[in-house]
């Protein structure tokens, strides 16, 4: 999740950034007609207490049909599937707004699953990560860190063919992060997507700060074949992420003394979205890893343009034709990729 160069989010007095019906057309989703059976689980930690009916409040807004607790579309539980929520927390609250309203914006039929871990610790987050996969057809986190050496004794708590599981690559520019590096994961990268007026796709370009890169300790995919990385490479797929545009958030959890509608930004609004079109497809029972985006590239918007930093091997940190590091295969072009 991006902010201000003051570390705070964009408020806006009114609804500000993309909604629901841009990002459907432009993406050309059936967000209306599919996504029934699905369930999406979003992994973040600490609790938003007011996240029922801030989404509430999204929808309504929106047009977009209830999600609640009681009509069963919405569920938030704590790592263990408990409903004793851990402490509140003013940032992730924002980053749970982003991520649960989002996937109800674009697979309003599919249910919505919360799993708030007790703090942002690695161990939490990852017990969290068991949680979603045991209860979820799809899997989002916007969250990561750092490449680590003992990265891969972890890998595991990602390792469920037939549940896709998306994380956002980051926000820093060119440089690979885990668990987005895991792989075991489709790990999505960030774009600026500029809209005609009638909501389809202008343009989509790599986003300056996409996530990219090579890792350093995990085994190259066999589905990924890129020759500038002798191990996994950083990203598979990606979708809007520029805070310019960003995505109308409700929030009424007071962050820097600031609530109500925020633009946000970031790859932590590429992974929700890339987690919903999975739930879109329906597919994620075939699915293994992040190969079927590898396999149906040509389903995916080539995004040939734009670069996150420099790098030794161009593709790695700048857009081209076929795959490149910041936006992989590309971004959604309908649901056929996933």
């Amino acid at each position: 999740m991006t902010t201000d160069t003051h570390g705070n989010p964009h408020a806006t007095t009114a609804p500000s950034g993309y909604s629901p019906r841009q990002f459907q057309t432009a993406y050309s989703l059936p967000s209306a007609t599919a996504g029934v059976g699905q369930t999406i689980a979003i992994v973040d930690a600490y609790d938003h207490p007011n996240i029922e009916s801030d989404l509430a409040v999204y929808s309504k807004y929106f047009g977009l049909p209830a999600c609640t607790t009681a009509n069963g579309c919405f569920k938030k539980v704590n790592q263990t599937g408990g409903t004793k929520y851990p402490r509140a927390n003013a940032g992730w609250a924002l980053e749970i707004a982003l991520d649960v309203e989002i996937a109800h914006a674009l697979c309003p039929n599919c249910k919505i699953l919360l799993v708030e871990a007790s703090s942002n610790s690695f161990a939490n987050l990852l017990a969290a990560e068991d949680y979603a996969r045991a209860h979820a057809t799809v899997v989002s986190n916007s969250w990561g860190g750092s490449e680590f050496a003992s990265e891969t004794l972890y890998d595991s708590h990602f390792k469920d063919p037939g549940t896709p599981i998306t994380v956002s690559s980051g926000d820093s520019g060119y440089g690979a992060e885990y668990p987005a590096s895991s792989q075991f994961v489709t790990a999505v990268g960030g774009t600026t997507l500029t809209l005609n007026s009638d909501n389809t796709r202008l343009s989509e370009t790599v986003w300056s700060g996409s996530g990219s890169g090579c890792s350093a300790y995990e085994p190259k995919p066999s589905w990924q074949t890129d020759t500038g990385c002798s191990l996994r490479t950083v990203a598979d797929v990606a979708a809007a992420a520029d805070p310019s545009t960003g995505a109308a958030i409700y929030d009424s959890y007071s962050y820097n003394g600031k609530k109500g509608w925020f633009r946000v930004g970031g790859t932590s609004l590429a992974a929700p979205i890339i987690a919903a079109v999975y739930a879109l497809a329906g597919n994620g029972g075939s699915t293994i890893d992040a190969s079927y985006p590898y396999a149906h590239s040509s389903s995916l918007f080539d995004v040939t343009s734009g670069t996150n930093g420099k790098c030794s091997v161009a593709y790695l940190c700048t857009g081209g034709t076929d795959y490149d590091g910041p936006t992989g295969n590309g971004a959604p072009m309908g649901v056929n990729a996933f």
